[in-house]
C-alpha cells in the first residue's frame, strides 16, 4: 500500500495523481498559473488592472454622455441656429409653440458706427418679416436718470412682440428694474475713425441735404464749424480731448456715473456686459460678415438682410449717409488721439478678437493678424476689409459709397 505523498510541511497532497496541466498546486499568490490553462488566456496582474481601468472609464464616459443629453449645450444651440438636425431634434420633446428665437431685441446703436445704414435695412426687414421696429426720435440723450431709465424700460417692455428697439442710448439693465433682460446687439468701429467721422459730420453733415448740418448744430459758431482738426487736437480743445473722446465704452458699460470716466473700471465692466448681455457685437469694417451672423442668429429679424444690402435697388441708400468734407489729421495729431483713446482701443481690440473667434466657429475667414506694436506715429487705416483699399482713398466711409456704385 502506497503512502500518501506529504508536503514538506506535513500536509497531505491535494493532487495525489500529479499536478494539473499547466502548473503546480494552487496556493497564495499562485492564481496566475491557474488562469493560464489556455494559451490565449494568459495575462499578468498589470494587464488585468489596465483592462479593468479602461472599462471603468468607458462606462463612466458613456453614463456622463447620456445624463448630459448628448453634445454640449453650446453645440446644440449652435446647430439649432444653423438649422442642422441634432440629437434632441429626433429624441427630445416636440418643438415649442413660442418663438424659438428672442422676441425682445435691443440695438443701442453707437453713433457713427454704420447705424443709419443698419436702420435703413431694418425698416425694409420689418415690413418683410412683420416684426415691430421701435425707434426713437431722441438722438442726443444717451445718459438717463433713474426715473428716465424706469420709464424707458417700461415703454420698451410693453411694446408688441416680437420687437426690435433701437436708439442711441447707453446700456440699460432691465433686470435691475424688474424687467426681462432683452437680447442686445451692436456694432463698433476703429475709435479714431469714428471720432473723425463724427467731427466732420457735426460740422458739414452728409449727402442727405446741404443744410443737414445746420439742422443738427444750429448754434455752432462759424469759427468752431471751420476749426482745423489738427488745431483742435494739438491745442487740446474740449471736443478733441477726454472725457469727450471716451465715447464707445459707455454704450456697453451702462448708466453708472463711473461708466463715463475713462479708466479700467468702466473698461472691465463694458467687457463683462459684452460677454453676459450681448448676443453679437460686430465690427463695422466687416459689415457684411456682421449681417451674415445676424441673419444666422436672429432669422426672424434679419433673414435676407445680406441680399438686401447687396441688391442694386437698395445700394443707393448708402450714398446719402456718407459724411462729407472729411480730412485726415497729421501723424502727430493722430498719435495724440491714440494715446488719449487707449481705453477705447483696448475695448475695440477685445471686441474684434471675440468677433473673429465667432466668425471662425461659423467657418468665416478673417484676415486676422497679431496686433502690432504701435509705431511712433500711428495712422489707422481707414477700414480693413476683405479687399485691398487703394492708397488714395482717405474717406473712412468711402467703402460704403463704392459698394453702391458697383
Amino acid at each position: 500500500m502506497k503512502k500518501k505523498q506529504q508536503h514538506p510541511g506535513g500536509a497531505a497532497d491535494p493532487w495525489p495523481h500529479g499536478a494539473p496541466l499547466g502548473g503546480a498546486p494552487p496556493g497564495l499568490g499562485s492564481w496566475k498559473r491557474r488562469v493560464s490553462l489556455l494559451p490565449f488566456l494568459r495575462f499578468s496582474l498589470r494587464d488585468y488592472g489596465f483592462c479593468m481601468a479602461t472599462l471603468l472609464v468607458f462606462c463612466l464616459g458613456s453614463l456622463f454622455y447620456q445624463l448630459s443629453g448628448g453634445p454640449p449645450r453650446f453645440l446644440l444651440d449652435l446647430r439649432q441656429y444653423l438649422g442642422n438636425s441634432t440629437y434632441l431634434d429626433d429624441h427630445g420633446p416636440p418643438p415649442s409653440k413660442v418663438l424659438p428665437f428672442p422676441s425682445q431685441v435691443v440695438y443701442n446703436r453707437v453713433g457713427k458706427c454704420g447705424s443709419r445704414t443698419v436702420v435703413l435695412l431694418l425698416r425694409i426687414l420689418s415690413e418683410r418679416h412683420g416684426f415691430n421696429l421701435v425707434t426713437s426720435d431722441i438722438h442726443n440723450k444717451t445718459r438717463l436718470t433713474k426715473n428716465e431709465q424706469m420709464e424707458l424700460i417700461k415703454n420698451i417692455s410693453t411694446a408688441e412682440q416680437p420687437y426690435l428697439f433701437t436708439r442711441h442710448v447707453h446700456f440699460l439693465n432691465f433686470s435691475r428694474f424688474g424687467g426681462d433682460q432683452p437680447v442686445y446687439i451692436n456694432i463698433i468701429r476703429d475709435p479714431v475713425n469714428r471720432f473723425l467721422s463724427n467731427y466732420f459730420f457735426r460740422r458739414f453733415g452728409d449727402w442727405r441735404g446741404e443744410q443737414n448740418h445746420m439742422i443738427r448744430t444750429p448754434s455752432m459758431r462759424q469759427e468752431e464749424r471751420y476749426l482745423d482738426i489738427n488745431e483742435c487736437i494739438l491745442e487740446n480743445y474740449p471736443e478733441c480731448s477726454n472725457p469727450r473722446l471716451f465715447y464707445i465704452i459707455p454704450y456697453f458699460c451702462g448708466q453708472h456715473p463711473r461708466c463715463r470716466e475713462p479708466g479700467e473700471w468702466a473698461l472691465e465692466r463694458a467687457k463683462l456686459n459684452v460677454n453676459e448681455n450681448f448676443l453679437l457685437v460686430g465690427i463695422l469694417e466687416e459689415l457684411e460678415d456682421v449681417l451674415l451672423l445676424l441673419e444666422r442668429f436672429l432669422p426672424h429679424y434679419f433673414k435676407g438682410v445680406l441680399s438686401i444690402y447687396k441688391d442694386p435697388e437698395h445700394r443707393k441708400l448708402g450714398n446719402m449717409t456718407v459724411t462729407v468734407r472729411k480730412t485726415v489729421p497729421s501723424p502727430e495729431a493722430v498719435q495724440i488721439l491714440y494715446q488719449r483713446m487707449r481705453y477705447e482701443y483696448d475695448f475695440y481690440h477685445y471686441v474684434k478678437e471675440q468677433f473673429h473667434l465667432l466668425k471662425r466657429k461659423f467657418g468665416l475667414k478673417s484676415r486676422v493678424s497679431k496686433t502690432p506694436l504701435r509705431p511712433q506715429f500711428f495712422i489707422p487705416t481707414p477700414l480693413e476689409t476683405e479687399e485691398p483699399i487703394d492708397d488714395d482713398e482717405q474717406d473712412d466711409e468711402k467703402w460704403l459709397e463704392d459698394i453702391y456704385k458697383r
